[in-house]
């Protein structure tokens, strides 16, 4: 594992605040990110916004580029109200009704934001959940990984309703990191640091879903975020000592009761299914993403330098005829099972 330094966004919610919101809403520093949430605001409203949240490279810049979205998490209080109200401010094209609908099967829905158009202004890659759903994602009782795999990472608060809100938000983030050891854990080898752990995390993680990125992604993301990651994981560590769950010799952590086959069993079926299920959202993708063909061509020629041209044809059955070129991108890739390299 490389132990070079990185630089990390912070994690802490923004500062600036504008208008007679000032003692209500967290803004990013970043002139994009702020126009994206004004946007939002004002086609949603802040009745149906609860929270906005920003994670991914254009937080960490780990790698984003020209076509790179913002990955933003969106908390709202109703999904049929909000997706009518994108509809009736026309930034959305899509059925409100379908979409609800959808948010309610494998969520989060992923939606296109593009306030100032494709081609002039920051776009935003949405994940839309309501409170309950999200606080499900962030817990024990998450039915997949597909969120907590990324908001255990660096995340910051862009705006938030009010401070109970804002609080609500950090402490279902901050369980959620207090819970990494227990799905990270029967992954390790003994003794670790909270390096060990932190980049064990990810692999873990992005192992979880069939993503159409080069094999060193991990590594990208790893030290994009290392100072942070570390200091997350480190704190981890020392709670789990101090209840008695490890101890420290040799320069490492060790378990005093160490994960044994049933506990690795359980999680493999745990990515397994979580894997299964994030796969599957990917048909909905092509009702709820605006542009979703062009802004995975972007991607995958970001990630993995692959040039993927759409016909006319594959725009129209992408169901259809896509498969040969999705089986072309898997293929380029290396799949790294999630007990390879840093497990037992």
């Amino acid at each position: 594992m490389s132990r070079s330094g990185g630089r990390a966004g912070s994690p802490e919610p923004g500062s600036r605040a504008r208008g007679s919101e000032a003692r209500q809403t967290s803004f990013g520093d970043d002139s994009h990110a702020t126009r994206l949430v004004e946007g939002l605001v004002g086609a949603a409203g802040r009745d149906q916004l609860r929270a906005i949240l920003l994670f991914g490279s254009q937080l960490v810049s780990a790698s984003p580029g020209r076509f790179s979205a913002f990955d933003l998490v969106v908390v709202v209080e109703r999904y049929r109200a909000f997706y009518d109200a994108l509809a009736t401010t026309g930034w959305s094209r899509r059925s409100p009704a379908l979409q609800a609908a959808l948010n309610h099967v494998l969520a989060p829905n992923v939606i296109a934001f593009a306030p100032d158009g494709w081609e002039h202004g920051p776009v935003a890659k949405i994940m839309v959940l309501e409170p309950g759903p999200f606080a499900r994602a962030l817990s024990g009782r998450a039915p997949d990984h597909f969120m907590k795999g990324r908001l255990v990472q660096t995340v910051k608060v862009i705006y938030a309703r009010d401070p109970a809100s804002a609080a609500w938000i950090h402490g279902l983030i901050s369980g959620a990191r207090g819970d990494v050891l227990r799905w990270v854990g029967p992954f390790l080898h003994e003794p670790f640091t909270a390096a060990d752990a932190a980049w064990c995390m990810l692999r873990v993680s992005y192992a979880g879903e069939v993503r159409p990125e080069a094999d060193d992604r991990v590594r990208d993301v790893f030290e994009a975020q290392r100072p942070f990651l570390m200091a997350v994981l480190a704190q981890v560590l020392e709670d789990a000592k101090a209840a008695g769950q490890v101890i420290t010799e040799d320069r490492g952590y060790w378990f005093t009761r160490p994960p044994g086959a049933l506990d690795r069993g359980q999680l493999r079926l745990y990515f397994l299914r979580s894997k299964v299920r994030a796969t599957a959202r990917w048909l909905k993708h092509v009702v709820t993403f605006d542009n979703w063909l062009d802004y995975i061509g972007h991607k995958v020629e970001r990630r993995t330098g692959m040039q993927i041209e759409i016909t006319p044809w594959e725009r129209r059955l992408p169901y259809l005829l896509l498969w040969p070129k999705v089986i072309r991108v898997l293929s380029h890739r290396t799949s790294t099972p999630p007990d390879a390299e840093g497990s037992r």
